[in-house]
Parts: C-alpha cells; sequence; structure tokens
C-alpha cells in the first residue's frame, strides 16, 4: 500500500512515474452516526413551520427537558438550601467593615487607615458651630426684627439694630424684597440665641448698611451707592398694536398707558396711527453701580405720523420735581386737553349724529349723538371735567353716565355695559366713568356719546373740548432746556 506523496521507480530508477495511488480509509459506522446526530437540529423555532417534522422534533425536545426538569427538582414545598458563611467576627469584620462602605450609623468610614480605634470617643452631643451664616429676604407686610427674630437672633441685639438703623432712615421705609446677608456668632448654651456678628443690607437704592461687632458692641457703617440718573430712550414702530409694541420694546406695562393718554390728548389712537409709524418715549431710570436698574415714569412721548409729528413733555414747572402732578406739553410749550383718543373709548364712528333711520324702531328720528362701535367692556373715558349728574339706567340708552362740565357744557355715555361713577361725584377728563356694552335699544356692543351745550344737543364731530394754555417768559425757557436735554438722550434699550 504505498500513501499520498510516496514514489517509486519502476525503470531501475531513471524516471519517476507521474501517477500516484491515494487510499482514504472509509469512516466507521459510529462516526456516521455522531455525524449525523450533530446535523439534527434538536431545537427549532417552534413559531416557524408548524406541523413539520422539524417542529414535532422541536417540541419533543421541549417536553423532554421540562419532565426531566420536573423529575429533578426537589418540589415546590422543599427549597434547596445553600451554603451560608459563618459571620465575620473580631478582627476579620473589623477589617471588612474599615475596607467597605458603611452606613453613617457606623461612621461611614471607608478605608482601612480611617477604621475606629480604641483612642475614639463618642461624643455626648454635637458640638455647637461657633459661626452660622444666614441669608433672608424682606417680604410684604414684614420687619426688620422680625426678618432677625426668625434668624436667631438675640433680643438684646435685634433692639440695637433698630436703633442703629433707625438713626438713618425709617424702619417702615425699609422696601420688600431687602435681602440681608448677616452671620451669627457663638452663644454659651444650645438654648440661648445667638449674638449677632455682621448684618449687611441695601434698604435704599443709593446706599448699603453693614453692621458689625466690635470691642465696644455693635457699630453700623453706611456706604454710598453712585447712582446714574440717564433717562432710558426707546424707539420702535407703531406696528399692528401701539400698545403691544410698546410692551415688546420693553416699556412697562404703566408707562406704555401712560404713553397712550398722553398721545391720545392730540390725536385718536385708535384711528390715525398706522403700523409704520415711528415711536419714541423716554422714561426715568436710575442705574446704581451695584447693577440694579429701576425704571420710574414716562417723560416723553412722540410719534411722527408722517404730515404730523407729536413731541409731548411732561411738565410741572421749574421748581417742582414731580412729575405726576404736571402737564403734557408739547415742544413749543402749549398744553391741550381733550378727550381720550378724541373720543370717549377708542373705536370708529358707526353712526353719525342728525336724522336717520331707528335700526330696532324703524322709522326716521332724530340721532342726538354719535355711536362708536368698539369691543364689549371697553372702557370709556371722560372727555371734560365735570360732576357726573346721572349714573343709572334711562330707558332706550340702557346704563347711562351725565356729566356736566364748566361753560353749560355736558357730555352723556349711553348703552354701557358697567357704570364706574356715582351721580354727585366730580371726575376728571381722561378718568374712566363707565364700560361699552349692549343695554337698552342697542343692536350690538357699542357706545353712544352725546354732547350738550346749555342743555341743547350739539355735534360731538363739531364741538372742540380742548382748552389751550402756553408758557412764557422764565417757565418757557426753562421748559425749552428741558426738551432740549431729553432729545439729547441717546437711544438705547439695554438694562
Amino acid at each position: 500500500m504505498y500513501l499520498r506523496n510516496d514514489q517509486f521507480d519502476s525503470a531501475g530508477g531513471s524516471a519517476a512515474r507521474a501517477t500516484e495511488l491515494v487510499l482514504l480509509p472509509q469512516p466507521a459506522r459510529l462516526d456516521r452516526i455522531r455525524h449525523a446526530i450533530e446535523s439534527i437540529d434538536w431545537t427549532p423555532d417552534l413559531g416557524a413551520r408548524i406541523g413539520s417534522r422539524d417542529w414535532f422534533r422541536g417540541a419533543a425536545t421541549c417536553a423532554a427537558l421540562l419532565g426531566a426538569t420536573w423529575a429533578l427538582s426537589p418540589g415546590f414545598a422543599r427549597p434547596i438550601v445553600g451554603d451560608t458563611p459563618a459571620a465575620l467576627k473580631g478582627q476579620a469584620w473589623d477589617n471588612a467593615r474599615a475596607q467597605g462602605i458603611a452606613p453613617l450609623a457606623w461612621g461611614a468610614d471607608t478605608g482601612q487607615r480611617m477604621a475606629a480605634n480604641d483612642l475614639v470617643r463618642p461624643l455626648g452631643e454635637t458640638p455647637d458651630r461657633p459661626h452660622l451664616p444666614f441669608s433672608s429676604a424682606m417680604s410684604d407686610g414684614d420687619s426688620l426684627a422680625a426678618l432677625l427674630r426668625r434668624a436667631g437672633t438675640a433680643k438684646a441685639d435685634i433692639a440695637a439694630i433698630a436703633d442703629l438703623v433707625g438713626g438713618t432712615m425709617g424702619l417702615d421705609d425699609i422696601r420688600p424684597g431687602t435681602r440681608f446677608e448677616g452671620v451669627l456668632g457663638p452663644r454659651a448654651k444650645k438654648s440661648d440665641p445667638r449674638p449677632i456678628e455682621s448684618l449687611s443690607f441695601q434698604p435704599a437704592f443709593d446706599f448699603r448698611l453693614t453692621i458689625t461687632r466690635t470691642a465696644n458692641g455693635l457699630s453700623m457703617q453706611r456706604q454710598s451707592i453712585a447712582v446714574d440718573d440717564t433717562p432710558l430712550r426707546i424707539q420702535g414702530l407703531a406696528g399692528a398694536s401701539l400698545y403691544k409694541s410698546l410692551r415688546a420694546a420693553g416699556v412697562p406695562s404703566k408707562a406704555a398707558a401712560d404713553y397712550l393718554k398722553a398721545i391720545a390728548t392730540r390725536i385718536s389712537v385708535g384711528g390715525e396711527v398706522t403700523a409704520g409709524d415711528p415711536f419714541d418715549i423716554i422714561l426715568k431710570q436710575r442705574r446704581a453701580a451695584t447693577g440694579e436698574v429701576e425704571v420710574g415714569d414716562i417723560l416723553f412721548a412722540g410719534l411722527d405720523m408722517g404730515n404730523r409729528k407729536i413731541q409731548l413733555v411732561k411738565w410741572a414747572g421749574q421748581d417742582s420735581g414731580d412729575a405726576d402732578s404736571g402737564s403734557w406739553y408739547d415742544a413749543n410749550g402749549q398744553t391741550r386737553r381733550e378727550g381720550f383718543a378724541g373720543l370717549p373709548c377708542g373705536g370708529r364712528v358707526s353712526s353719525s349724529f342728525g336724522m336717520r333711520l331707528h335700526p330696532i324702531l324703524g322709522y326716521y328720528r332724530m340721532h342726538k349723538g354719535i355711536d362708536v362701535a368698539c369691543a364689549y367692556g371697553s372702557p370709556v373715558y371722560a372727555v371734560i371735567d365735570g360732576t357726573v349728574d346721572y349714573a343709572g339706567y334711562k330707558g332706550g340708552y340702557g346704563q347711562y353716565i351725565g356729566i356736566n362740565g364748566p361753560g353749560g357744557v355736558g357730555t352723556g355715555y349711553g348703552h354701557l355695559s358697567r357704570i364706574a361713577v356715582r351721580s354727585g361725584t366730580h371726575v376728571s377728563r381722561g378718568q374712566i366713568v363707565g364700560y361699552s356694552g349692549n343695554s337698552g335699544l342697542s343692536t350690538g356692543p357699542h357706545l353712544h356719546f352725546e354732547t350738550y351745550r346749555y342743555g341743547a344737543t350739539v355735534n360731538p364731530r363739531g364741538f372742540s373740548f380742548s382748552s389751550m394754555a402756553a408758557l412764557s417768559g422764565s417757565a418757557l425757557r426753562a421748559f425749552k432746556a428741558k426738551v432740549a436735554e431729553l432729545l439729547a438722550v441717546k437711544v438705547g434699550t439695554t438694562r
């Protein structure tokens, strides 16, 4: 028998035979059986080819495994008992505890070096902290004494601090929201209140108070804070809503309302202002060196309507620092007062003065006023100073207000939803007297507005409610200087 790669010479060794004889051994029967078993898939997917030979083979395998498990199990009532290690004791327990993460009740020590030893003695009580910092803010209706008492300050120190602060300012004048930063010192017993070591707070915009404990008791220092009073000037476009545009530009809500009231003394805000008209507003502003910013009342209201430019300045006089007590003057030093937005409420005139076909009664009769179409509940403003001579329900007028002014001039407001004044009270121009509605003989929400002169009705559209006043002399010169100062303010909305 020759194996592969064996060569022989059949011609005396002179030539090699080119062919080779190879004899491969046949596999044994046992090997064939083992190979056949290995090729069988005993655990096929029982979710595929259901009912086939492979599926039944897999089902038989699963049943056999379950049977074997059941046969070899100790039963449900006989749990398997595992080997439980003995509890650590002595040095082994100390080493394991020192090297593991222990709960706080055991000292929470980790690492061999931090393990407790015989030199460690448990404390009888938790030691008191020598210094205790605190921070608190004063809320509305709060007091300095109550705040310090909540922090745990001694009564004697509270009285001393109140005397020190009271010598500089009234304790009731401390602004709500003022934050107090302090440190309480050590005490003899835990039941005793702590003495104050230091206290610092800013009770006003332009100074800060610091109270510290010295050898002679508590002492106070007042630190002045530099304040920049440069006004804040904001400009933008009126857009679809002048009020919303003002708010979006950063104007506070109260200042935006005051701006609209000022502009309304010259034009009809609801009917004459267009989206592309630029507005200009200047506000009081205080900027402290510490970063605080305080925005105040409106000083200047401007609106450029292309063919008409409005520039109004709040002026109370050369010697008056209270802008709220003044009136709106234009850049030439003249003041003019009219009804709100040129009409008692914002809207459009839907029905004019004169003869018309009554929409409900169905016949022609005199319409003694004008109708202003507006949203239900819109505020209605008095167009003149005067006294309310009627406030209540009045026939077809519904809820009605009548106001008598100087010079025999009177105004009436009908179809209101709510009345905000009482008969006999005095009202001023621009004051809210009621809210528009649909009461009485009315086909929809609107305001019926009438004007009287010595008891006779006149057309409100042809009647002037304005009064003019002009500055002169030194007052005019001071006013002109104020206007120039305001217009020199640069535009900037960063606060």
